[in-house]
């Protein structure tokens, strides 16, 4: 007779997370090329084949777009990468994006069932895997995505979209897809706003964001540049050219500086600028492109968070001797993704933590010198981590020739300082409704760090597809 398999005690061969291919340190940080490699097909099936497929998962729950991650993880298991990628696109129209800058480890992964007793499914990776193969084989089939049909319906109302960043683009998609003419309008020369000017290429290369949006156009959203908003069109202009509503996703663009003396300086940059001079500006690929940047052999950079990273990374590869990043707290309350810190670490940044700056000295009109404190930490602040307090006479001095001041960013007033009725609050930001969006002018949403403050890319694509729905609620009842 023979035996029946009990299928309670078959036990799942248990994998370990599998590691993403990555440029050697040495090599790395003189180029500006990708540092993540991305999957190979079998590392990809490996990885899915570490995923529970709970009955309830939670992973879902801990993403802000809600992507179907069990759903997607599925058909990747099952060889069909590319109905994977359509899975993704219902909740998502930027994944490889996400899957390159998303703080996953905060959100989705921390939740991952799989991560209470071993490493969380690496669901940021396989996304970008899914995204990355179709982008290879040429995206074939991103402009079947029933084109047509959104063709024949996009006779429904227009709605302009001011901002291109990860905001702005999902909100202009997601509304393409319900039949809505969408025209975004970009400051910029090249739309994507923070994905092509604030993202490194060698964390994001603008090569793929180029074709996320191409997605997003082939969906027949129209993007306009060069489009400074405030200053060519109102918000009343819009509605005068027929425009049934509008939605606000211009980012957090207005760097902020410390208000030492010596920031006038010769050499003192905010990391907008310089970020933007490197990436947008393509200073990074000098001598071909001769954008002026200062190329320093001792940089500083003030600011412990991802931008800081970025900033500190750039420095060292255009071809600073030594970068510090100056930091006033502890590694512990760095707002800098692990990963970041790790890279930037192994790149040969040097970490000078809880250390303030106090003064930038000058020779002749520039950079010289920057005087720095000592920082003991105290009892937690409002943010939750422990307040930062100066060491009385620890004053010390460093010699560098430029300075970067990576220490945070607020909302550009170009647009809002032309809307005197548009209720603001904080250092500008919009005041919204959390959930739709909604500002006190009717027809008019926000949405994004313009909102929230500077955040994450995937948050800021959350608030553009809840805006999306509110916009089309608001459409088809009219009711305010």
């Amino acid at each position: 007779m023979t035996k029946k398999t009990d299928k309670r005690n078959i036990k799942k061969e248990k994998i370990s997370r599998v590691a993403m291919s990555e440029q050697d340190p040495e090599k790395r940080k003189k180029n500006f090329n990708e540092v993540a490699l991305g999957y190979t097909e079998e590392d990809a099936l490996r990885e899915a084949s570490r995923c529970l497929q709970c009955k309830n998962p939670e992973c879902i729950k801990g993403c802000p777009v809600e992507i179907d991650i069990k759903g997607f993880i599925k058909l990747i298991q099952e060889k069909k990468f590319n109905d994977a990628l359509e899975k993704i696109r219902e909740r998502n129209s930027l994944p490889a994006i996400c899957g390159r800058v998303c703080p996953q480890e905060d959100q989705c992964e921390k939740v991952c069932i799989l991560g209470i007793k071993d490493d969380p499914v690496a669901i940021g990776r396989l996304e970008r895997y899914a995204a990355d193969r179709e982008l290879k084989r040429k995206a074939q089939r991103l402009k079947e995505c029933a084109l047509s049909e959104i063709t024949k319906r996009c006779t429904r109302e227009k709605i302009a979209i001011i901002g291109s960043g990860p905001g702005g683009l999902t909100c202009g998609a997601e509304l393409a897809k319900l039949g809505y003419r969408v025209t975004i309008f970009e400051a910029l020369h090249e739309p994507g706003g923070v994905l092509v000017y604030g993202i490194p290429e060698f964390r994001l290369p603008k090569e793929i964001v180029k074709r996320e949006i191409d997605y997003v156009k082939s969906l027949e959203v129209k993007i306009e540049v060069n489009m400074v908003m405030g200053k060519i069109l109102t918000l009343d202009d819009l509605f005068s050219e027929g425009f049934k509503a509008v939605f606000i996703s211009t980012g957090a663009g207005l760097p902020y500086f410390m208000g030492i003396p010596g920031e006038n300086l010769n050499g003192v940059y905010s990391a907008n600028e310089y970020l933007t001079r490197s990436n947008l500006m393509k200073a990074y690929k000098f001598p071909r492109c001769d954008t002026p940047i200062i190329r320093g052999d001792k940089v500083a950079v003030v600011g412990g968070g991802n931008v800081a990273m970025d900033s500190a990374r750039v420095a060292k590869r255009l071809g600073a001797k030594h970068v510090y990043l100056i930091y006033r707290r502890s590694e512990e309350e760095m707002p800098a993704r692990n990963e970041e810190i790790e890279h930037a670490r192994e790149e040969g940044i040097d970490f000078k933590l809880l250390v303030n700056p106090v003064e930038i000295i000058g020779k002749d009109g520039w950079v010289h010198k920057i005087m720095c404190i000592k920082m003991k930490l105290g009892e937690p602040d409002d943010s939750g981590r422990r307040r930062p307090l100066p060491v009385e006479g620890s004053e010390f001095d460093i010699e560098i020739d430029v300075v970067v001041m990576a220490i945070g960013q607020g909302p550009n007033p170009l647009l809002t300082s032309t809307v005197p009725r548009l209720e603001l609050i904080g250092r500008g930001n919009i005041k919204a409704d959390p959930v739709t969006g909604k500002t006190n002018i009717e027809g008019v949403f926000a949405g994004g760090d313009i909102v929230t403050g500077a955040a994450t890319v995937i948050l800021a694509m959350g608030a553009g597809k809840s805006a999306a729905a509110a916009i089309d609620e608001y459409i088809r009842t009219g009711i305010w």
